[in-house]
Formats: structure tokens, C-alpha cells, sequence
């Protein structure tokens, strides 16, 4: 059971999750960039954030509690030189967390850990998104509102003249009905084409009387 834990052990020992917290705040500050799990990125945030307000104040007692943390000259030199001089305006959440996705092998769950103040292509979108803005100042129209209320109360109100009803349009005139169109004339009807006459029918040729050959009748004769 996990009663009075108020933070995640990540699996290890203390002296084992101390050396890797260090190791971790130590390759942060130098590379401004680290690729890790989840898990272990929200315990380096609870680390390291405290360290990093500690080096606003440069002092030999800030550098030498914080030197007892890290144990790494190269990084507090870093933190108290450089990266102190840009997070000196903000308040809180020096670091940003952005997902990407699932490890291959055991699936973990990982993400990218970077300083805020150092991502350029979101200080970029900041800035083009700043330099659109019009919107004006709140004391120009708080200005602006208070000449235009003493100018009212200045000048007298004249009342409106009364608007003046408007004639009524006179009804146009109906138009008049067009005249009908006369019916034309029915066409006559055509006259008949009269029958054409009949052909009257060919005379019948007379059969012609066959010529009964001379030398048939001379042979009768002599039998």
C-alpha cells in the first residue's frame, strides 16, 4: 500500500534517484533540450525549478546551495551567467513539457523537456502575434470617453423637427382595356379537284384469219 507517499520514487533508491536528478537538471541546463519519460520529467520539474529561482540571487551562498545539488561547475556557471539573465522577469514555470508519443520497445509514454525562454519558433509566433494586435490602450478611450461625456453636457440639446407627413400617391390611373383582336377570316375551302376522266378502253383487234398455205390446197386436190 502506498500510504504517506507524497511523491513518485520512479522504482529507485534515494541516493540512486538523487545522482539521477542531478545528472539530468545538469544536461537540461547545458542543452536546454532533453528527450525523457513522463514520469521522470514531472519529478525533474519539482528538482530543478527551485534551483533555478535560487540563481536570480547571485551570491556566493546561492551558488553553493545550489552547487550542492548539482556538483557540476560548468552548469552553475551556465545558470547563474546566462540562463538567470532571461528567466529574471518570469515568475514561475521556467520549463515545458511537450508530449511525443509511446517508446517502441515498453510502450512508456515520452516527452521533450526545454527551457521556456529558449524555444525560438514559439517566442517567434509570440511576437509576430503581439506585433498584429491593434487594440488600443485602455487610457486613450478612457480619455477619449470622458472628452465626448463633456461635450455632451456642453452643448444644449435642440429638439427634433417634426418630420412632416408624406402626401399620399395618387392612385394611378387604371389602363384601359385593350381592344379585342378581330377573328380572322375563315379560309375558303379549296375546290375540288374535278375526277379525271376515264381512259376510254381499246378497240378489241379482230383475230386475223389464219392463210391457209397454197401448197396444203394443192395437195388435197391431187389426193
Amino acid at each position: 500500500m502506498r500510504h504517506k507517499k507524497s511523491f513518485n520514487h520512479l522504482s529507485r533508491t534515494y541516493s540512486h534517484r538523487k545522482a539521477m536528478f542531478a545528472n539530468m537538471a545538469c544536461s537540461l541546463i547545458l542543452n536546454k533540450k532533453i528527450t525523457t519519460t513522463v514520469p521522470k520529467a514531472k519529478a525533474l520539474r519539482q528538482y530543478l525549478e527551485p534551483l533555478i529561482t535560487k540563481s536570480k540571487d547571485d551570491s556566493t551562498s546561492s551558488r553553493r546551495t545550489v552547487f550542492k545539488y548539482l556538483k557540476n561547475k560548468q552548469a552553475i556557471t551556465e545558470l547563474f551567467r546566462e540562463i538567470s539573465v532571461k528567466i529574471a522577469e518570469r515568475p514561475g514555470g521556467y520549463t515545458r513539457i511537450l508530449k511525443t508519443g509511446n517508446r517502441l520497445g515498453d510502450n512508456a509514454e515520452m516527452c521533450v523537456i526545454e527551457l521556456v525562454d529558449y524555444n525560438e519558433n514559439l517566442l517567434k509566433d509570440k511576437e509576430e502575434k503581439k506585433s498584429k494586435t491593434t487594440r488600443r490602450s485602455r487610457k486613450k478611450i478612457t480619455e477619449k470617453q470622458n472628452t465626448e461625456s463633456q461635450g455632451k453636457s456642453t452643448k444644449k440639446i435642440e429638439p427634433k423637427e417634426k418630420i412632416e407627413p408624406k402626401e399620399k400617391a395618387e392612385p394611378k390611373e387604371k389602363a384601359e382595356p385593350k381592344e379585342k383582336a378581330e377573328p380572322k377570316e375563315k379560309a375558303e375551302p379549296k375546290e375540288k379537284a374535278e375526277p379525271k376522266e376515264k381512259a376510254e378502253p381499246k378497240e378489241k383487234t379482230e383475230p386475223e384469219e389464219k392463210i391457209e398455205d397454197n401448197s396444203d390446197i394443192t395437195n388435197k386436190e391431187s389426193n
